[in-house]
């Protein structure tokens, strides 16, 4: 018998939008964003971030004066779920079983709407809940730290770790909308508030270099939580994201990952620190050790990797962490991570690197000599950079004022 093909499109469409105090009753871009899909009232359960919870303690009944005020657009499912928050959740089943079960226990379905609030790995999960009950739930995403606003949040992946391994778990669900709200970026800590930044100077090095000067301009007021600098630069890496998502392979069939420039490295020493650096913390040494590789292979010159490493220390950012040192039977553990980056995309080993500011080119193979190597040279370079600072620092304290 002859085979049956079936071919079809399907069009996915979402907004990003970008406000302050969600929940405020005047503020009409939750009610806009659920209305605009629904034609009656519509179930709403909110999942939130164990740390938001606790840094915006008047949140939950926020929350139920806004749904109460807006009832002809969306009805409370039930009280808020808090759900803990960072990348700990994303280890424990168990908390995705809950989530599972609270859309079960009320009622959730395919026209209803799960509103998941929090930082990266909350929005992760919950969203990998909505993508797998049901076969799909309309989420809306409200992240609410520097690293999910610009890149986590708007995108289209939903995961869990799993079996040692970073998002071993996971779906590619577009989500209904993702609204931004800046205020939710005051109660961050000083690392919270550093750690996305890094995103947005990967995909600065590796697409846009007028925006790398940009950052670079502005890293100074973004170091002193300058909020109209940080909102610059979360549109314009939102903005890059998913023009870069929605032009050709948004559902990574391929072996090209470019939006994970610095990440073969990061994803592992997340799991060497056992989740003690952020992801961004990670992902910031995961480009200065790419970077200096590309500058020891030739392909970078030194001047740009000079540059590079100096804006990531400016900032804030180590560039080397004792866990790029680990061993593992004679062999840098890190080195794990590109069989694993490679396993999780399939196919051959593709690597972004750089081979200026602004641009980035594909790589193969990597030499794990020169790895070694580039580890070395980091450290020596935050010695140097930490020694520099110190010796700042004790001249300002021997100038006597007059």
């Amino acid at each position: 018998m002859r085979a049956i093909k079936q071919s079809f499109a399907v069009q996915f469409e979402y907004g990003i939008y970008f406000t302050e105090d969600i929940f405020e009753q005047e503020n009409a871009m939750l009610r806009d964003v659920v209305q605009q899909s629904s034609h009656a009232p519509a179930k709403v359960f909110f999942i939130v971030d164990s740390g938001v919870a606790e840094a915006h303690p008047f949140l939950q009944q926020s929350m139920l004066n806004y749904t109460a005020t807006h009832a002809d657009v969306m009805t409370l499912a039930a009280k808020p779920l808090i759900i803990p928050g960072g990348e700990a959740c994303k280890n424990n089943p168990e908390v995705l079983q809950q989530v599972l079960e609270s859309i079960n226990q009320h009622g959730i379905c395919r026209h209803s709407y799960l509103v998941a609030i929090g930082g990266g790995a909350v929005l992760d999960l919950a969203g990998f809940a909505a993508a797998i009950a049901h076969r799909g739930i309309r989420l809306i995403r409200i992240p609410t730290t520097v690293l999910s606003q610009n890149d986590s949040g708007v995108g289209v992946k939903n995961s869990m770790n799993a079996f040692g391994k970073k998002n071993f778990l996971g779906t590619f669900a577009p989500p209904v909308a993702v609204i931004n709200d800046s205020n939710f970026l005051l109660t961050l800590d000083e690392r919270d508030w550093r750690s996305g930044i890094s995103e947005a100077i990967k995909v600065a090095l590796i697409k846009d270099a007028s925006f790398y000067q940009s950052i670079k301009a502005d890293a100074s007021l973004l170091k002193q939580r300058d909020m109209r600098a940080m909102n610059r630069l979360i549109h314009r890496c939102a903005e890059m994201h998913v023009e870069h998502i929605g032009g050709g392979d948004p559902f990574e069939f391929g072996s090209s990952r470019p939006l994970d420039f610095g990440h073969w490295a990061a994803h592992k020493l997340e799991q060497l620190s056992n989740y003690s650096l952020r992801h961004g913390e990670a992902v910031a040494i995961g480009i200065a050790l790419d970077v200096v590789y590309a500058k020891l292979t030739g392909m970078l010159s030194a001047d740009a990797s000079d540059d590079i490493l100096n804006l990531l220390y400016k900032l804030g950012f180590d560039l080397y962490t004792k866990h790029l040192s680990t061993l593992e039977n004679g062999q840098l553990s890190i080195l794990r991570g590109l069989t694993e980056f490679r396993e999780h995309l399939g196919g051959q080993l593709t690597i972004m690197l750089l081979d200026e500011i602004g641009h980035g080119i594909e790589v193969h193979q990597i030499d794990e000599t020169i790895v070694a190597e580039a580890v070395k040279v980091l450290q020596q370079k935050q010695r140097q950079l930490s020694a520099n600072i110190l010796s700042e620092s004790k001249k300002t304290e021997l100038v006597v004022p007059l």
